[in-house]
């Protein structure tokens, strides 16, 4: 059995697209594992996506697959200039779907580790991370690159898009409650919504664009050095910067005040927006009254993280 976990993103959502640097950790509460049993011969590879109710056969002359998994599992194949073996893989994941998790990241990293491994020549580090972004530009349209690569290396990252993953230094453990706003939104979706603009005014939002670079270069340097209340100073800039790129909403807004006024120390929304997740920054000691508060605005679930621990 092979698996791969959620992911957060802290800072830098959208502005990554446009060559500002982001901040993701892994989210190991959530996963996605695969695990697969021989199948009888002639029966070919087989995949049962549990969570979305799917059976996919994979077959390698489809040159226009219309599902990730399908896609994922092609490459794979390619990849290792293999024919799709008598297999059955059963998928299964904890990942909301569309909720800014890393799901679509989360699975296909999952499969390709248990197939690959299967035909003996496991994937892994960049060869695997390469695969798994193509499969996010099927998800995505323009991916970043941040979701995967968090997800295929499970480690915290500095991100910059072209110039690779940084590891750096959490100077102090911190906790985050995280609230799933139980709306579903495409990333894909979101990220088209802000090119529209961003094109229609590319002076006004390269401008915000900055301003995010900024508020994550403070960002890191405030978790390097274990600065909680600089953390929490910045995940509220952060979320302001998102609003004013559209892609925050009601119940996004609802959630991160219901945060602050329980008294974390910062909240924003974390992901493409529009719906899927919050994090707020808390003292360990006052998770519990965050976590109630921003139920009872509306959080369809939460979860209680220490980053760095």
């Amino acid at each position: 059995m092979h698996s791969a976990p959620a992911k957060i993103i802290l800072f830098g959502e959208h502005a990554v697209v446009y060559g500002q640097p982001a901040i993701a950790v892994p989210f190991s509460a959530l996963s996605a594992t695969a695990d697969s049993i021989a199948a009888p011969d002639g029966t070919g590879l087989t995949i049962i996506a549990h969570d979305v109710g799917r059976v996919l056969h994979v077959y390698l002359d489809d040159d226009s697959p219309d599902n990730a998994l399908t896609y994922a599992a092609q490459l794979t194949l390619r990849k290792l200039h293999a024919r799709p073996p008598n297999l059955t893989i059963d998928l299964r994941s904890t990942i909301p779907v569309a909720s800014g998790f890393g799901s679509g990241a989360a699975v296909s990293a999952a499969l390709i580790r248990e197939l690959s491994a299967a035909l003996g020549s496991p994937l892994e580090g960049d060869q695997l991370n390469a695969l798994v972004f193509e499969v996010e530009k099927m998800h995505h349209g323009t991916p970043s690159g941040i979701d995967n690569t968090v997800i295929v290396k499970n480690t915290p990252i500095y991100f910059v898009r072209d110039a690779g993953p940084q590891a750096f230094t959490i100077g102090r453990p911190f906790t985050l409650v995280i609230a799933d706003s139980g709306i579903a939104a495409s990333t894909r979706e979101t990220v088209a919504a802000v090119r529209k603009l961003y094109e229609a005014k590319p002076a006004r939002y390269q401008q915000l664009f900055d301003q995010i670079g900024v508020i994550v270069r403070a960002a890191k340097a405030a978790i390097e050095q274990g600065r909680w209340a600089d953390i929490g100073q910045q995940m509220n800039l952060n979320h302001a910067v998102l609003q004013d790129l559209t892609v925050s909403s009601e119940v996004l807004d609802r959630l991160v005040q219901a945060a602050r006024e329980a008294g974390a120390l910062g909240a924003k929304l974390s992901g493409g927006g529009r719906g899927g997740n919050v994090i707020a920054l808390v003292e360990p000691a006052n998770a519990k009254r965050v976590a109630a508060a921003v139920r009872q605005a509306g959080a369809a679930h939460t979860w209680v993280t220490t980053v760095g621990g």
